[in-house]
């Protein structure tokens, strides 16, 4: 700010730069959406590995499909991903002694248990609470006795003085494993006198204890199958379901694997999805339904002929991108046996793994794009079956010799040869996406800004600062920065109307990399010289 001169001498004075750098978002950021055995039910929990979502929403299970989808995600290189849970008709496991239930429904919450004492608990740690020595106790909770995790929560207590020591608060704000159940009017339903000491011989983390004498947990029951759209898709103004993900902040690949291990994603699902990643800047990525490759011999004629049926079409359809065949995996919850799969989460990775390596506007396909941790295909298709598909927007899946299976396919679901459209291939839409988002969020700054030429500037300095680094990074087309971008931002797109409606508009263009689909080699044979 300038500075207050008020004696001779000399003044320094700081002058803003005006450079406000640009950064740009993630590319691969995956949400699933399905049931689970357990964890928080229509919130996006983001977890980083397996291993996280073991602990938050249970291990590989034949009868929720999420849970192999994932796996698959970070089997092939995904980094990130935000789980939601739905469920249907479950019920959360109760405990009637002190009116204690499970974090979250489902039949795990049977494995709970719990014990109670008083040890270490003196007058003068009671003082330090504002109570007696009476008044508070421990708590354990073992997830499943010798096994799971353990929670222990000290000088706790049940009633209304205890303040931030009561119970329900506590469990509330520290435990992953129960709550204090609620009455109707939602307040919590505490026991009325203080719980008595578990026996000393009850020791849940004892593989060889009794385990008739703990206190347990029963009533859980597990989600009921998706059998509606309703059931997936949720209640936007609830944010339940699908629309749960408006809770979360971002997110670029969506996964709606089938409630079942036979069974597809209903198409209206997949339509309202296709929606909603279009307003949220994502791409779907669809499976292809079961009985596509159920007759190895007629795959691909099937497909052509029923691609039309899931309705996947419209302006939409830029934002989605379907693949086929199924692939074929070892289950070990099975003893290892082959069953078919759907690819989703394993195309996720893929992406997750080709944006780190190579970039977003790299095709996720060619040789280099390898499916991990399968045994094959649900069908082997040729050259002719994938040619065949590709000009409808089908991606293939393909098995050779030498290089394995690889994702042979890269267009979106407006991919079709004859819809010519704009965003035909997959690395050119979503590198629109990803630009459309970072500057989405890196031009906040411009919001009630004074609208005229200083700001114009500093916006076309700033934007252009972020497109010359993706064009020194080979995200686009052409040998100069004129070649490949553009950012227009003054009075010839913002004219003076615009100014008095306080509107700025800013113009960005760029040539993006489109996949060499077809290598075409042209040989020619030479003459002999003929000697004159």
């Amino acid at each position: 700010m300038p500075v207050a001169v008020s004696y001779p001498g000399v003044y320094i004075e700081e002058i803003p730069s005006g450079v406000r750098t640009i950064t740009g978002v993630a590319t691969s950021i995956t949400a699933f959406i399905g049931r689970a055995l357990q964890g928080p039910a229509d919130e996006p929990i983001t977890v980083n590995n397996f291993s996280d979502f073991i602990r938050s929403f249970g291990d590989l299970h034949v009868d929720f499909p999420m849970s192999y989808t994932v796996r698959d995600f970070y089997l092939n290189g995904g980094q990130q991903a935000i789980i939601v849970r739905l469920q249907k008709n479950s019920g959360k496991s109760k405990n009637a002694d002190l009116k204690l239930e499970a974090a979250s429904a489902g039949s795990l919450g049977d494995q709970v248990t719990f014990t109670v004492d008083t040890k270490g608990i003196t007058d003068e740690v009671a003082k330090r609470y504002g109570m007696t020595k009476a008044d508070l106790f421990n708590l354990t909770v073992y997830e499943n006795p010798g096994k799971g995790r353990v929670e222990r929560f000290s000088n706790v207590a049940i009633i209304s003085a205890a303040g931030a020591r009561r119970l329900d608060r506590i469990l509330e704000a520290e435990s992953n494993l129960v709550r204090v159940q609620k009455k109707t009017d939602g307040t919590p339903d505490l026991i009325t006198t203080k719980p008595v000491d578990s026996k000393p011989d009850e020791d849940p983390s004892d593989p060889a204890a009794d385990s008739s004498k703990f206190k347990k947990f029963t009533g859980g029951a597990d989600s009921d199958f998706l059998t509606s759209k309703a059931d997936i898709v949720g209640n936007k103004a609830n944010k339940t379901g699908l629309y749960a993900l408006d809770k979360a902040d971002l997110f670029n690949l969506l996964c709606i694997p089938p409630d079942t291990r036979e069974s597809d994603t209903p198409k209206d699902v997949y339509q309202e999805a296709m929606k909603y990643c279009t307003d949220r800047r994502a791409l779907l990525i669809v499976d292809s339904p079961a009985s596509w490759g159920a007759n190895k011999e007629t795959a691909a004629a099937t497909a052509r002929d029923r691609l039309s049926t899931l309705n996947l079409s419209g302006i939409e359809a830029r934002n989605a991108a379907l693949y086929f065949p199924r692939v074929l995996q070892s289950d070990p919850q099975r003893e290892g046996q082959i069953d078919t799969f759907v690819p989703c989460g394993i195309i996720a990775g893929l992406m997750a793994r080709t944006d780190t390596t190579r970039g977003v506007w790299k095709a996720p396909a060619g040789l280099d794009a390898s499916l991990s941790g399968i045994q094959g295909l649900q069908v082997n298709l040729n050259d002719a079956e994938n040619g065949m598909l590709n000009p409808l927007g089908i991606n293939c899946l393909r098995a050779f010799p030498v290089n394995g299976r690889v994702v042979w396919g890269a267009r979106t679901l407006r991919g079709a040869d004859q819809l010519a459209d704009e965003w035909k291939y997959i690395p050119a839409r979503r590198t629109a996406l990803f630009i459309e988002e970072s500057l989405y969020r890196g031009t906040q700054w411009v919001v009630f800004e004074p609208n005229d030429e200083p700001l114009w500037a500093q916006i076309r300095l700033n934007i252009g600062a972020f497109m010359h680094n993706l064009f020194r990074q080979g995200a686009f087309q052409g040998t100069t920065p004129r070649d490949a971008y553009f950012v227009k931002c003054d009075k010839e797109t913002t004219t003076q109307n615009d100014i008095n409606s306080g509107i700025v508009n800013i113009v960005v263009g760029f040539a993006p990399l489109k996949p060499a689909e077809f290598v075409i080699i042209k040989l020619q044979q030479m003459a002999g010289q003929i000697e004159v």
